[in-house]
């Protein structure tokens, strides 16, 4: 009997030993399959963080580049385009320190403006007109000499024109207006005239002989009166 629960024994060991080790390579098993789910993790931890690292330098690297670009645009453009030089009388406005090369362009013209008007009334208030460069046409003395000078000369074109007639009547005692040579035309020319306009150039003319009696010594006055004394005999 003693000798068979030895045997039983004996027989027993082996199938232990082979228990514990298949728990043993259960253990070990389980224990890689863990270490593999951390390592696994982990990789999937560290991978978007790397990727967002990635993103985020790649944008700082996009700031640096737009940065430069705008900086090497800015430089360029002040180089080519200087401050336009300011027109006499101008002055610096409020705030204009901050406005761009065009706007200050464009203030700058209106400025020009505003004192080409505050000029112009200048002038209109002293009674003077400012001088225009165009080139004007024949004046009113020059028109009138012509229009007399067309009478006497080229009578089948000569058109009678009454503002002509009125302006030779108002200056014909005037030498500066009428000089001696287009007053003996004026005389041949007074030969015609008629009615009220007739009348009046007469009374004129008597007018200037009695102020030449107050004014002896007055050369002018007198050059005047010599010529009124004709237009009396003339048309009297």
């Amino acid at each position: 009997m003693a000798k068979d629960k030895s045997l039983k024994s004996e027989s027993n060991l082996p199938k232990r030993k082979k228990l514990s080790l298949n728990v043993n390579e259960v253990h070990e098993g389980e224990h890689m399959e863990s270490e593999v789910k951390k390592k696994r993790k982990k990789m999937a931890v560290e991978a978007p963080v790397q990727i967002v690292t990635v993103t985020a330098e790649n944008k700082k690297q996009k700031d640096k580049k737009c940065k430069k670009k705008q900086m090497q645009t800015e430089t360029k453009h002040t180089e080519i385009s200087e401050p336009p030089s300011r027109p006499k009388g101008t002055h610096e406005l409020e705030g204009e320190e901050d406005l761009s090369p065009e706007e200050r362009r464009v203030l700058e013209r209106k400025m020009k403006k505003i004192l080409k008007k505050e000029a112009k009334k200048k002038l209109k208030a002293e009674g003077e007109t400012p001088q225009t460069t165009e080139t004007s046409g024949p004046t009113p003395t020059q028109q009138a000499l012509d229009y007399l000078t067309c009478w006497a000369e080229n009578r089948s074109e000569w058109k009678f024109q009454k503002t002509r007639q009125t302006w030779l009547l108002q200056h014909m005692f005037d030498l500066e207006k009428i000089p001696d040579e287009n007053f003996l035309v004026l005389l041949q020319y007074l030969e015609g005239l008629r009615g009220g306009a007739r009348d009046i150039t007469v009374q004129k003319a008597l007018a200037l002989v009695e102020e030449s009696g107050k004014a002896p010594e007055d050369i002018a006055v007198q050059q005047r009166a010599h010529r009124a004394r004709e237009v009396i005999q003339l048309l009297s």
